[in-house]
């Protein structure tokens, strides 16, 4: 006898009138997935990350690159992850440690084993870098790592002093791709947020940057954010526009814990965020406006106006790549373990002088397999049946029927797609369906 699991609405979302607003009460965390085993024991974590970067590349899997600059200029009031305030001598110290992992690491039969196929410099701000730092970072990454020949390079960060010695350095160090964290156009709803350039003037390096030609240049846009209404909104998409950036994400405001905005809304200095309904309003304003103007859906929140902007390594990471990280702070997982460098600098930097491997957290995850490519499936808004293969595809019946009821999904012999409402929450279904999947013990071991 078959088992069909119990479903609740955070499986299938609500029976309402309107699904896009009210399917969920919020969006469930930034990524679907997510849970552990308990960690490696702090005196086998040094041996068994000796063990996994001494065996070769993990047939079948993509591989990827993250590296993590942990300073900022400025706390954004919206951010839980600042680390360091940028200084000369806190960034210069912390980047000959940072070479030194990479050419460490770069040594290793595990990296020296494949090519890896993207590689993206996050943060924190490593904008922040001066022009050769940038220049030699690139270089170093290139030579102590196999790329593949169209591998992409991402470079993160802020449009403030972003200037042509830092760009240049960037490009001659082998960046092909740069993304910037905008937020908002808005004047005023940037320095609410304690951004550091109005809008003329991000408005004005972005088109120099575009006009360049020799990257694609692609920007974040937040919306929910105070001082953000509708019509500012709608001017945001515009001057997206204008500026002709090759790609875009649409993210929306969620998790203000542990931030400086949510304590000014308490305090009434500032005014709340938008709520749950308005955002799903926003985003069906912005989903509305790249299909008029025909940008390209590459996920639920990206989309893209060229073809040279593909976006590799988010698809990627959300399609179960293994990623090999480095840098304070940095996040990775590889041959079946998930790993958290330290956040602290001067932990870190100890690890590097002692030449020990950095790692804050080591935990086994076990074979992904199919979740991964759930995860993948649902960013992008599509499950095919092929994915699942059929017994599961069918198993899963009940709650893609259940989400077509709602008004989250079209459901074929073929595939689920997911509506406007269901690219809105496409976290919660994913995260309701791989809760569905485990509820029965058939499928558990496929999909855990």
């Amino acid at each position: 006898m078959t088992h069909t699991p119990t479903m609740d609405d955070q499986m299938t979302g609500k029976d309402t009138p309107d699904p896009l607003k009210f399917a969920f009460e919020q969006k469930r965390g930034a990524h679907a997935g997510g849970g552990g085993r308990p960690p490696v024991a702090a005196d086998q974590v040094q041996a068994t990350l000796n063990r996994l970067l001494a065996q070769e590349a993990t047939p079948g899997k993509r591989r990827l690159l993250y590296l993590h600059v942990p300073f900022c200029r400025v706390r954004c009031t919206f951010c839980s992850f600042f680390q360091y305030a940028a200084s000369r001598k806190l960034v210069d110290e912390y980047f000959g440690h940072l070479l030194a992992e990479i050419r460490r690491k770069g040594e290793t039969p595990y990296a020296q084993s494949a090519p890896f196929h993207a590689v993206y410099i996050g943060g924190g701000t490593p904008t922040d870098l001066s022009g050769d730092q940038i220049h030699e970072l690139g270089q170093a990454l290139r030579e102590s790592f196999p790329l593949t020949p169209d591998c992409e390079l991402t470079l993160e960060g802020r449009i403030n002093r972003f200037d042509d010695a830092k760009f240049q350095g960037a490009l001659d160090g082998g960046f092909n791709r740069f993304s910037f964290g905008v937020q908002s156009f808005n004047t005023q709803v940037r320095r609410a947020a304690k951004r550091l350039d109005d809008r003329d003037q991000v408005m004005g390096r972005l088109k120099e940057l575009v006009a360049a030609d020799q990257a694609p240049v692609v920007i974040d846009l937040l919306f929910g954010l105070p001082y953000q209404t509708p019509s500012i909104w709608q001017q945001d998409l515009e001057d997206m526009l204008e500026c002709g950036v090759s790609g875009v994400d649409l993210y929306q405001l969620i998790d203000l814990s542990g931030t400086s905005m949510l304590e000014q809304c308490e305090k009434g200095t500032a005014p709340p965020p938008a709520d749950t309904p308005t955002k799903a309003m926003m985003y069906r304003m912005g989903d509305e406006f790249m299909d008029r103007h025909q940008l390209r859906r590459l996920s639920c929140c990206h989309w893209s106006s060229d073809n040279r902007e593909r976006s590799l390594y988010n698809s990627m990471v959300k399609s179960g790549a293994e990623i090999l990280p480095l840098g304070a702070g940095a996040g990775g997982n590889l041959g079946g373990y998930a790993l958290m460098q330290p956040r602290d600098l001067e932990a870190y930097q100890r690890a590097i002088t002692d030449k020990e491997w950095p790692v804050m957290m080591l935990l086994p995850k076990g074979e992904e397999g199919v979740k991964a490519a759930l995860v993948g499936a649902c960013d992008k808004g599509f499950i095919h049946r092929s994915l699942l293969g059929e017994p599961l595809y069918q198993h899963a019946m009940p709650l893609f029927k259940a989400w077509e009821k709602r008004g989250l999904a079209k459901v074929s012999s073929d595939a689920v797609t997911f509506t406007l409402a269901g690219r809105f929450w496409q976290v919660n279904l994913c995260n309701g369906l791989l809760s569905y999947m485990n509820s029965n013990p058939m499928t558990m071991e496929k999909i855990a």
